[in-house]
């Protein structure tokens, strides 16, 4: 191939995949919050760094909340089994409560998280969620199990929220969600991913508005795809990609859904900060239009 072909091709991939900005927006999402839409980071994103490096980086674009999960280190400074999870001694909880108010950053989501079928078990993961302040844990329980799910979820006032995994996961159909939490307190319902939905072939537009419409929305990990039906698509900036990002969000404010928006953004693992401070400013400048 010559020179001149390689300027031609490299000519058509910067309009076919125009480049990202590494400009990194901080004025976070004020707009979207005096909707109800309140978006922080899946601590997921981050999961080659810290649990704390995640809470610096979310503070550092101007977002007030997290979403962590079970698993990940929790601090350079400690050993690399010192997790964050829900086995944290109580001095470790106060430490990390400590630690999210210094950088002014609240938890407000975990999962995604098994529940056990053990009553005691599954009250510990809610001991742990209430000690923690956290609203909502993000979880795929069997559907025989989400009557017990629901009574815990109505006595301790902490939502739960069903995740949507791609195929073969049992819930990747928004309509077995639908099916599983028919008759359940409305403690129980969805945490909508977006990005799975297209992973599986399912509209995520489709599937957002079924389920505000039955009122299981419970929170969201907000996604944009490069690619619609293919299980391999990545994260890109909101609306640059298939899911119809805005679109969703005119559904889901004509039907006054409010909730916490989590960035999962599981795609240029090292260096997703600019990347995911984008989606913050588009989120914010769609929020600015739907609030006209």
């Amino acid at each position: 191939m010559n020179h001149v072909s390689l300027l031609v091709l490299a000519a058509g991939l910067a309009v076919a995949f125009p480049a990202v900005s590494q400009d990194l927006y901080t004025g976070g999402a004020p707009t979207a919050e005096s909707l109800g839409w309140r978006v922080g980071c899946q601590a997921y994103s981050f999961n080659r760094f810290t649990f704390y490096e995640a809470v610096d980086k979310t503070a550092s674009i101007g977002l007030k909340y997290i979403e962590a999960y079970p698993g990940q280190r929790l601090s350079k400074d400690k050993p690399e089994d010192v997790k964050f999870d829900h086995a944290m001694s109580a001095e470790l909880q106060k430490e990390v409560l400590d630690y999210l108010a210094a950088k002014g950053v609240k938890l407000v989501n975990y999962g995604v998280v098994g529940i056990s079928k053990d009553e005691a078990e599954a009250r510990q993961l809610f001991d742990f969620a209430k000690a923690m302040g956290i609203e909502t844990i993000v979880s795929e329980p069997a559907k025989n199990q989400l009557p017990a799910v629901a009574k815990l979820a109505d006595e301790y006032g902490i939502k739960v929220a069903i995740h949507n995994h791609p195929k073969p996961s049992m819930y990747w159909d928004y309509n077995s969600v639908l099916k599983a939490t028919d008759g359940l307190s409305k403690s129980v319902g969805s945490c909508a991913d977006t990005g799975h939905w297209p992973r599986s072939g399912v509209d995520p537009k489709e599937a957002v508005i079924a389920l505000a419409d039955a009122g299981r929305i419970v929170s969201l990990h907000f996604k944009d795809l490069n690619e619609f039906g293919n299980p391999k698509a990545h994260d890109v900036v909101w609306g640059t990609g298939v899911c119809n990002a805005k679109d969703i969000l005119a559904e889901l404010k004509k039907r006054d859904v409010k909730g916490v928006f989590s960035i999962e953004y599981e795609h240029n693992w090292d260096n997703s900060l600019p990347e995911i401070s984008q989606c913050v400013k588009a989120f914010e400048e769609f929020a600015k239009e739907l609030a006209k």
